[in-house]
């Protein structure tokens, strides 16, 4: 008899979504609510593909940080599968360790957590005998391989392991639980539901092993699609994956090339085509998040990165053109390319006496530090001790500031003679 039952982990639910630059308040509105759109969505497949049951593979928390309403959310979520006949079946990962709900979460009669000593739960469904493998972490950590604490498999069952592990090493993942898909194989369980690294995989060996990846994306460090595993067990016991978005929201980075580029228009009217174009895009998420990359050899190099916060509100407005949102602007461009830096059109004598004379001169430093006494006056209290706590302080800083800004004005020189 065939069966199908849906495979995810990582969903740190609540876990806050870095790297966003939070000014929209429709977009602030959709990050906060993401990770419990995923799993509502998740809920929404098994109901939708019949499936038999639901395995987590570990990490349903985030750690420490959580919303007070999230326990109860999630009961609601397991209580419609509950209501649907779909049983679902966890571990804890090493967030879960971290997070005080774990130990206070009353599950409901469909769920069944594993504990930190290794278990086995064996489920008929008309005739086919389904062996369910899982232990979840005691600790934070787990330097060693936890496959030795597993069960052999059961005879005459299709045999699931669940486990949160990060293989033989990932980037930006520590070692939890270390193994080998080699020892995974040779554990004889048909299938191997893994948790922990946030980027999909699979194997087709003597097992089938699937890590998932994260359901729904936390930043721009996590870009691209994020999914879960829709699995068809068929009469013969072969396996069938499926890989099925439920993610509200995607992040990326979008290359924008501004090779050979020279007048400012033409840079807009790149970063306008490529917003465009990435907003047309077919994609099952609901929401685009993007973080344009800017490269390549152009004279504007150097404008582009003074100006870097006038060219983010362009691309926020383009990005509402083009139904997307913008986080913030990466630079990877190659100055090499540049023709002239600031000052270099403009007479010589001219930029040595702006980028030499003028942070030397002491009647325009002591105009600039009783500038800067009259408006700190203004300030705040707290913020008074900016420039720092004495006069001398003061003067050192109004002086570093006018070396920092002499070629702010040979570039706005440079710019006069252009327009």
């Amino acid at each position: 008899m065939s069966f199908t039952f849906v495979h995810t982990a990582d969903l740190h639910l609540d876990a806050p979504l870095t790297a966003l630059a939070l000014r929209d308040p429709d977009l602030a509105a959709q990050v906060g609510v993401a990770s419990r759109v995923a799993l509502t969505r998740i809920v929404d497949l098994c109901i939708d593909e019949g499936a038999a049951f639901l395995l987590i593979a570990g990490d349903l928390w985030d750690g420490t940080f959580s919303s007070t309403k999230t326990p109860r959310f999630l009961k609601q979520e397991l209580l419609r599968l509950q209501a649907a006949g779909i049983g679902c079946y966890l571990i804890r990962g090493n967030h879960d360790a971290m997070a005080r709900q774990t130990g206070e979460l009353d599950l409901p009669a469909n769920t069944h957590l594993f504990l930190g000593r290794a278990g086995t739960v064996t489920l008929d469904l008309d005739g086919e005998r389904v062996a369910l493998h899982g232990l979840s972490f005691r600790e934070i950590h787990a330097p060693e391989s936890l496959l030795p604490r597993y069960p052999a498999p059961e005879a005459g069952a299709f045999n699931i392991g669940l486990m949160h592990t990060s293989l033989n090493g990932s980037p930006r993942h520590d070692p939890y639980a270390p193994c080998s898909l080699a020892e995974l194989d040779a554990q004889g369980y048909d299938y191997w539901a893994l948790g922990h690294i946030h980027r999909r995989a699979e194997h087709h060996g003597q097992a089938v092993v699937v890590m998932p990846g994260i359901p729904q994306g936390r930043g721009i460090d996590e870009p691209g699609p994020a999914s879960v595993t829709l699995v068809r067990v068929g009469d013969d016991r072969s396996v069938l994956l499926e890989e099925r978005s439920v993610a509200c929201l995607r992040f990326d980075r979008l290359p924008v090339d501004c090779t050979g580029l020279e007048d400012w228009a033409d840079l807009l009217a790149a970063l306008e085509a490529a917003l465009r174009a990435a907003g047309a895009a077919p994609r099952p998420e609901d929401h685009l998040v993007l973080r344009p990359l800017l490269e390549g050899a152009t004279p504007l190099a150097w404008r582009i990165e003074r100006d870097r916060d006038r060219l983010t509100e362009e691309a926020r407005a383009f990005a509402a053109g083009a139904g997307v949102w913008i986080d913030k602007l990466e630079l990877r461009l190659d100055r090499s390319g540049e023709a002239k830096g600031p000052g270099e059109a403009l007479p010589e004598e001219l930029v040595r006496s702006v980028l030499e004379d003028l942070p030397q001169d002491p009647a325009l430093i002591q105009a600039l530090t009783e500038a800067a006494q009259d408006l700190l006056k203004d300030l705040p209290a707290e913020l008074r001790d900016l420039l720092g706590q004495d006069e001398a302080d003061l003067t050192r800083h109004c002086q570093d500031l006018l070396a920092r800004g002499a070629p702010l004005i040979l570039s706005s020189l440079s710019a006069g003679e252009e327009g």
